[in-house]
């Protein structure tokens, strides 16, 4: 008779993340908000269509606001304390991403924008030779 070997299943452990990096993409259409650890790598995300939201109603405020309400709650796991805040594009979604992270109760470290904007413009059409 064959002995079987039982398996002992090892207990996942929860990493802890005190000081995170909060990633907004808000896009006319939808807001992403990813958090990072300091060395970039992904440990939570969420968006407005994740949160329930579907169609021209993942563009509006409320529906960032949620977005990033059920961020904050999967952070919670993580007991993180400490967000720096980086906010890309010119969505709607920016200013209510600001106030639900302000309400979290969590400590702000710094924000920085880093919404890209043209400069020169693109090249114009040639002037028409009839």
């Amino acid at each position: 008779m064959a002995a079987t070997k039982t398996k002992s299943a090892k207990k996942k452990v929860k990493q802890k993340y005190p000081i995170v990096r909060l990633y907004l993409k808000a896009n006319f259409n939808n807001s992403v908000i990813t958090a990072t650890d300091l060395s970039g790598k992904v440990i939570a995300w969420s968006s407005a269509g994740r949160a329930g939201f579907k169609g021209t109603k993942k563009s509006t405020p409320f529906a960032a606001q949620k977005a990033t309400e059920d961020l904050l709650n999967q952070l919670k796991d993580f007991e993180t304390n400490v967000v720096h805040l980086v906010i890309d594009g010119g969505g709607m979604g920016r200013d209510s991403f600001l106030r639900a992270v302000q309400a979290s109760g969590l400590q702000i470290e710094s924000i920085k924008d880093v919404t890209s904007f043209p400069f020169g413009g693109v090249r114009p059409k040639p002037r028409r030779r009839v």
